[in-house]
């Protein structure tokens, strides 16, 4: 299993209280989500932020990364593509918060696109669930292997999680962000989702202020009134 690893961003302030991770998309790579890290450091002054590369080259854009192929030929090759990776991303977090003394209830995944399906599919999987999953211009893989998405936190709860979308995505189209909730929703695990009117296959600031917010309130972290 290839080691991957990425772009950091040391907290704010002081010591490392969370840790968030943030997947990339499909033929990008761990430096095109890392400045987001930044934008919320006003509301995470405590988090450290890491965006690993994908362990694989892309086979579609060589310069990029994949954290599984996509050919479109086969209907399984996503279900194939978030099993095979998951136990390497699933080893590079726990040696992530092992190095900071931390725990998966200060773990947030914030995926786009393919990173989307991997945050879904890891966090969902978890033996103790993250504090927080976003998940930007993606979709659920495998809704029918929800009995395996066991993670679960102190209070027994799944972790929190939002889905944002834009309604001009090119590439997975937004209907993909209600499939995914309802088949959350059928299986019992809460969640939230953003649309972004007239966006495409990206993120714009609603999306990221929303985001941001939902890591804080499940952070724990007092924002301030005014």
């Amino acid at each position: 299993m290839t080691t991957i690893n990425g772009p950091r961003l040391k907290p704010r302030s002081g010591s490392p209280r969370q840790l968030v991770v943030f997947l990339h998309g499909y033929g990008a790579d761990g430096n095109d989500l890392i400045d987001i890290g930044k934008q919320w450091q006003k509301l995470l002054p405590e988090a450290a932020v890491v965006a690993p590369h994908a362990p694989d080259a892309c086979t579609m854009s060589p310069m990029g990364r994949q954290w599984f192929p996509l050919t479109m030929r086969d209907p399984h090759e996503r279900w194939k593509g978030v099993t095979y990776a998951r136990p390497g991303l699933d080893a590079f977090i726990d040696a992530e918060l092992e190095s900071l003394g931390l725990d998966d209830s200060a773990l947030a995944l914030v995926g786009f696109s393919q990173g989307t399906m991997m945050a879904l599919h890891v966090g969902l999987r978890r033996k103790r669930a993250p504090a927080a999953i976003i998940g930007f211009s993606g979709v659920l893989v495998g809704p029918d292997h929800l009995d395996e998405a066991t993670a679960r936190n102190a209070k027994g709860n799944p972790p929190p999680i939002l889905l944002v979308h834009g309604t001009q995505d090119e590439v997975i189209p937004f209907e993909a962000l209600f499939e995914s909730t309802s088949a959350l929703c059928k299986a019992n695990i809460p969640s939230q989702f953003h649309l972004s009117m007239g966006l495409g296959h990206g993120i714009d600031g609603g999306g990221l202020m929303h985001a941001g917010l939902l890591l804080a309130k499940s952070f724990g972290i007092r924002l301030p009134t005014a």
